[in-house]
């Protein structure tokens, strides 16, 4: 497997656990078709046991994969249906009425916990297909993960307030602008996968230390396995997590490497 370095040494919490047993509950996972391909599902199932990755929400292009890993690790896999059906569809799926066949076809046979993670900016919450995903998901009381600007995440509560959102990769956002949309929107949640501004040469951010402490129960953990190759980061990602999580307190902690995930999860 793969090793990075990583710029945080583990270091031991005040509980006398070591800080790689902290378990994680990773909130963005992808294992599309051509992971599939190159990394077979008892594999990827041993990658995440061995990562201490104790629950994954997974979803993939297309929902085979998915459906794969969750034969494979029903233990870990918290699966989500994605909107996509192969790469590509990323800017067009929004104005694509055979979307919803998809997903009602899906939805029909198999049981989720998410819709996403789906790619809308701006207007396109707006297109017929969004606003019908949406049905799909309160009709279900599915979670909403969703990737892009504030503006969507607005629209997306203007259509359904009492929708659950997980906003992917925090909407790649400042820790100030998260905060105000996490105060405006109590059903928000935010990722922090594919980031590592939290923390520079083992220091945490100021400003996303304001924001954990502003909201300790709505940030979780994700890798991000958006394609093949990122499979091999699960491991070091998680210890990675680990460490920057280590330098918060125990409670915050334990909520951003898994407790948040799992409440989300038990929410109504």
């Amino acid at each position: 497997m793969l090793k990075i370095l990583l710029p945080i040494a583990a270091i031991v919490l005040s509980n006398g656990a070591e800080a790689d047993e902290r378990p994680i509950f990773d909130a963005h996972i992808h294992y599309s078709h051509d992971a599939v391909k190159l990394v077979p599902p008892e594999q990827v199932a041993k990658i995440l046991r061995d990562a201490g990755v104790r629950k994954a929400l997974v979803s993939s292009s297309d929902d085979n994969g998915t459906q794969l890993l969750a034969a494979a690790a029903p233990d870990i896999v918290v699966p989500a249906l994605r909107p996509y059906r192969r790469r590509g569809e990323i800017n067009t799926w929004m104005h694509d009425d055979t979307v919803i066949d998809y997903l009602e076809e899906n939805l029909a046979k198999n049981e989720y916990e998410a819709i996403g993670e789906f790619h809308a900016y701006g207007d396109d919450i707006k297109t017929s297909v969004i606003q019908r995903m949406i049905e799909l998901a309160k009709e279900r009381n599915l979670i909403l993960h969703h990737h892009g600007d504030r503006e969507a995440v607005d629209l997306i509560f203007e259509t359904w307030p009492e929708a659950r959102v997980l906003w992917a990769h925090s909407g790649f956002d400042d820790p100030a602008n998260v905060v105000e949309a996490l105060d405006a929107y109590p059903r928000l949640w935010a990722d922090l996968a594919y980031r590592s501004d939290m923390v520079s040469r083992g220091v945490l951010d100021p400003d996303w230390k304001t924001a954990f402490e502003a909201h300790p129960d709505r940030f979780m953990v994700g890798t991000d396995t958006f394609a093949p190759e990122r499979w091999y980061y699960v491991g070091p990602h998680a210890d990675f997590s680990r460490g920057w999580l280590n330098l918060l307190p125990d409670q915050i902690a334990d909520n951003i490497a898994f407790a948040n995930a799992e409440r989300l999860l038990a929410s109504e």
